[in-house]
């Protein structure tokens, strides 16, 4: 009688996880240098009408492997725009990663550790969502604390909190996505489902800096089945563009996209804010767990959407770096 596949792929799991140790021990981790080095791997794409069947309207113009072998390289959680044009990474473990866009000078990047801590405790660094305003101020997501941060442009810690709104959120299941708004409003969507479900997320918006008034309206983010929010940022007409993710395979770690995007004047408290599904990153493109997302406008009225992948730091992952663009008039 012929095995079933799920035992089969069961029986390949665990067969998987005998042998990595013996695979891992053969090999020698990469060495780590306090020299600062980062290069781009373009990728190959695939045909244009495969990606469209996936992508929509947006256009995946190039894709880059992005390696380091500097220490605190990897991991990044989530991706900003800084007012001069440089792009601004940050990781779980409280790191920066500050660098141009593929192509131009990175003569003034720059990797580093924000002061958050003085210890060395996940929970006191675990930054999982970031935004910004136009003077170059930043807000951080802490997810185990579930607390937001307010730095200055040069990253010196102004002000902290811990909303009452966020403290059930779980240690592992925190503030996952963040945006301040045009119109000073801030969002924040949790990583974690909402009970048994498996599209409902905790969400929170604050009528202006969180840490300045920290009492904050719930509500619910209604997104595609099963996959998380890990990002968000604001388009110039006002809606969202939300980043989510999902694990389709436990070792070596395997992850499925969404983008989606919703109207924040919809959001009422209490009630359920639906968004839209517009794009999927499967397997036919190069993916990984993607978790940041950052928009820049073009002159011609386009966007250009950036994605950042987090490697969690494993020799199995990559950290991954896309450039998008899109019409928002083409978007629903």
């Amino acid at each position: 009688m012929p095995i079933p596949l799920r035992v089969r792929r069961t029986i390949a799991l665990f067969a998987l996880l005998a042998l990595l140790p013996l695979t891992w021990a053969r090999s020698a981790p990469p060495v780590k240098m306090k020299r600062f080095e980062l290069t781009f791997e373009a990728l190959p794409l695939p045909s244009q009408d495969r990606m469209a069947a996936q992508l929509g309207v947006f256009h995946l113009e190039q894709a880059w492997h992005l390696r380091s072998r500097t220490h605190r390289f990897g991991s990044f959680s989530a991706l900003l725009m800084r007012p001069d044009g440089e792009m601004l990474a940050l990781s779980d473990s409280g790191n920066f990663l500050r660098f141009r866009a593929p192509g131009e000078s990175q003569q003034h990047s720059k990797i580093g550790r924000l002061p958050l801590s003085d210890g060395d405790s996940k929970e006191d660094r675990d930054v999982e969502s970031a935004t910004e305003d136009g003077s170059g101020t930043i807000w951080l997501g802490l997810e185990g604390l579930n607390a937001i941060y307010r730095l200055s442009p040069a990253f010196h810690v102004e002000r902290r909190v811990r909303p009452e709104s966020m403290r059930d959120w779980g240690v592992n299941t925190g503030p996952e996505a963040m945006a301040r708004l045009a119109d000073g409003r801030f969002v924040l969507l949790r990583e974690g489902f909402e009970g048994w479900s498996d599209r409902l997320h905790p969400a929170v918006t604050f009528a202006g800096d969180p840490t300045e008034n920290p009492t904050g309206q719930r509500f619910l983010f209604d997104g595609p089945t099963g996959f998380s929010p890990t990002d968000m940022a604001q388009m110039p007409d006002g809606r969202l563009l939300i980043l989510m993710r999902s694990l389709i395979w436990p070792m070596p770690q395997r992850f499925a996209g969404r983008i989606a995007i919703g109207d924040p004047r919809t959001i009422r408290p209490g009630q359920p804010w639906r968004v839209t599904e517009v794009a999927r990153l499967s397997s036919d493109l190069p993916i990984d767990n993607f978790e940041g997302l950052a928009i820049v406008p073009r002159a011609d009225g386009r966007l250009t959407v950036w994605l950042i992948s987090d490697d969690n730091y494993s020799p199995l992952q990559r950290t991954l770096l896309w450039k998008m663009s899109v019409d928002p008039a083409e978007l629903p």
